[in-house]
């Protein structure tokens, strides 16, 4: 019976992916030539994308190398920019406690933002359901595999692929097309409307530190948000 249920839970897990992995193919694709356009030798960026994982944390990455700039910027401008994961392991992990720590490592490493969007738009409660480590492998074993392919094929071809092919604006489309329509509440879209106007204002701060705060103000905002939301929910209720 259980076998049943993760089949099919890993069956609709592939459906609901599905239509995603050609957009992150395509991003993994434009961090790939970045990659190698910033100056990395193809074993470094192979390693990078293995290894790192984070499209976003990648390009944010690799203009402050281009640079030069100390390395402890480019660490924290990193860490900041994938703080997000931290909210991410919150929200997943009531899901799946009761794992062995190395099975939760794996996971959270394979876990981004599209797959934890689409888990937590099935299964939205944390109640105890059989199927959501299958669901949950169909998102994330997909999404590494179209990811991987796209930037190695990026990597490998980035010498020759000429920059006027305009491939951040394709890449930046790509992302937009898979991201829209995740923002399914109010604190997100704030979140990323705060993100965007601090980002286009910010674009001049040097090393593109300006990305860094935009990062940071779009995630206290979706936070605060959040929470004013729930507080008024909660009290709501009681007043009810």
């Amino acid at each position: 019976m259980q076998s049943d249920i993760d089949k099919a839970a890993f069956k609709e897990g592939m459906r609901v992916g599905m239509p995603t992995w050609f957009g992150v193919g395509a991003w993994g694709l434009v961090v790939g030539v970045a990659m190698i356009k910033a100056g990395l030798t193809v074993p470094q960026a192979l390693g990078m994308t293995l290894l790192v994982f984070a499209g976003s944390a990648q390009l944010t990455s690799l203009p402050l190398i281009a640079a030069n700039a100390p390395l402890w910027v480019v660490f924290v401008t990193a860490l900041v920019v994938n703080l997000r994961f931290v909210i991410f392991s919150a929200i997943l992990a009531p899901h799946f406690a009761y794992l062995p720590w190395r099975t939760r490592g794996w996971l959270g490493y394979l876990s981004g933002d599209i797959s934890v969007g689409l888990f937590m738009q099935r299964y939205p409660s944390a109640i105890d359901e059989q199927g959501k480590l299958a669901f949950l492998k169909a998102l994330v074993f997909p999404n590494w595999t179209s990811w991987q392919l796209g930037s190695i094929i990026g990597i490998l071809l980035g010498s020759q692929i000429p920059a006027s092919w305009g491939l951040g604006f394709a890449g930046t489309l790509a992302i937009l097309c898979i991201m829209l329509p995740l923002i399914i509440n109010r604190a997100a879209f704030v979140g990323v409307l705060v993100a965007s106007v601090v980002g286009v204002m910010a674009v001049n701060v040097p090393y593109k530190l300006g990305l860094l705060l935009a990062v940071i103000l779009g995630m206290a905002t979706a936070m605060i948000w959040d929470e004013k939301i729930s507080s008024r929910k909660i009290a709501d209720k009681e007043a009810s």
